[in-house]
């Protein structure tokens, strides 16, 4: 039983927010990619489909990763031929050159590169340093904008670092500086291991508008650790950031991180932002029988707050 029926949640809209917020559906990437137990191809795919039917407009599909790294991401190619007639965008990940030709072999609009803010992680994820990941990731940007692709660069750790501690503000900073200097369209700002809060998340984005990084080329990506997605993401909303990554049920977390837990469920997103009336496009029923089906493939109870509440699944 759900409860839209009852006019609940409340919409008591709030001055200084956004009439309309874009969904980053990772789900089906992010999400999964950290799963021990391979997850078929075509559950993957009816997950997808299942996401676009419930009104994601944007679902990151999956990785153009070597399956060493990332083995549960190894059937990108057999994935994408099966979702991307979908009328959604579906961008995916590209490490590296090779990637990207695999993505573009496919007919990906929509890609994206994953940096770091910081050299530990950037040692761990991609075994390089810092400035030498992003020397990196400008032929592939300056490729992928070529061929008229859409670009979005992540950045990992920007709030923190499990080897490093706090990562100074400057620092993310002068990496979004660069990926959006390479020509990224739109930055992911990371809080990998889920250590922000509110006060912090407000300040960076002071710092990127004070650098001329633009609020509008602004997204955020929180893990739910410490219980602080939500308010850092009303931070952001109240900054003017309008697009939020997110993922249905909870799925996820950091297979280089190994302290990083679930990704900010879409449930409870949507479920705040319907609250505080701000339009997402989302079917909040379907969504939650999308992730109450997934949870079933995984054979484990979804950690969504909301799709506990409201599917009586403890």
């Amino acid at each position: 039983m759900t409860t839209p029926e009852l006019g609940l949640p409340m919409a008591v809209p709030a001055q200084g927010l956004p009439a309309a917020v874009r969904i980053y559906e990772v789900g089906a990437r992010d999400g999964l990619q950290n799963e021990k137990g391979t997850v078929p191809t075509e559950v993957k795919a009816e997950f997808i489909h299942r996401l676009a039917d419930a009104g994601l407009t944007t679902i990151e599909a999956t990785s153009f990763v070597h399956p060493k790294w990332v083995p549960q991401l190894a059937d990108a190619e057999q994935l994408f031929p099966r979702v991307s007639e979908l009328p959604v965008a579906l961008p995916v990940l590209v490490p590296n050159e090779r990637g990207l030709d695999r993505a573009l072999a496919l007919g990906a609009r929509q890609v994206a590169v994953f940096a770091s803010a910081t050299e530990s992680f950037a040692k761990a994820n991609l075994n390089r340093t810092l400035d030498e990941s992003l020397a990196m990731f400008e032929p592939v940007v300056n490729r992928a904008k070529t061929e008229g692709r859409h670009v979005r660069g992540y950045i990992s750790m920007s709030f923190g670092d499990p080897w490093e501690g706090a990562v100074p503000i400057p620092q993310v900073v002068r990496v979004c500086r660069a990926l959006l200097d390479m020509g990224c369209d739109e930055l992911s700002l990371g809080d990998t291991i889920g250590v922000a809060t509110a006060g912090h998340v407000r300040a960076l984005l002071s710092a990127l508008n004070e650098a001329g990084v633009p609020t509008h080329t602004l997204g955020v990506h929180f893990h739910d650790t410490y219980g602080q997605a939500l308010a850092n993401t009303l931070a952001a909303l109240q900054h003017g950031v309008t697009t939020v990554d997110a993922s249905a049920g909870g799925l996820g977390g950091c297979p280089y991180a190994k302290s990083a837990t679930g990704n900010l469920a879409t449930e409870d997103l949507v479920w705040m932002l319907r609250g505080l009336g701000i339009d997402t496009g989302v079917d909040l029923d379907r969504l939650i029988a999308t992730s109450v089906w997934m949870a079933e493939q995984l054979g484990r109870p979804s950690p969504s707050r909301t799709v506990r509440a409201l599917s009586h699944k403890e």
